[in-house]
């Protein structure tokens, strides 16, 4: 495999989790008031893509392949969990 083809497969691998990460924080920012407390947008983009991406790393090493219904499915579970609790979600 060459260094191109790594950098794909690795670039491809994490997107869905900067997509679904991006988009929570974005949609926080336009729907939800802002709390006192609440981190900033890069930060909230940030964690969630951390956490996004460990469950497509777990995922790819559970299944063997990335790419499988259930770990997209445990990817917006996670990421929608995370952002509700940095929003503020659990001190309403």
């Amino acid at each position: 495999m060459s260094p191109f083809q790594l950098l794909d497969s690795l670039l491809n691998l994490v997107a869905p989790a900067f997509f679904i990460a991006l988009v929570l924080a974005l949609a926080t920012r336009f729907l939800m008031r802002r709390r006192a407390g609440a981190p900033g947008f890069w930060t909230q983009t940030g964690i969630n893509f951390l956490a996004g991406t460990a469950v497509m790393v777990a995922g790819l090493v559970l299944y063997g392949h990335d790419g499988m219904m259930w770990t997209y499915g445990a990817l917006v579970i996670v990421c929608g969990t995370g952002q509700w609790l940095l929003a503020g979600g659990a001190r309403r």
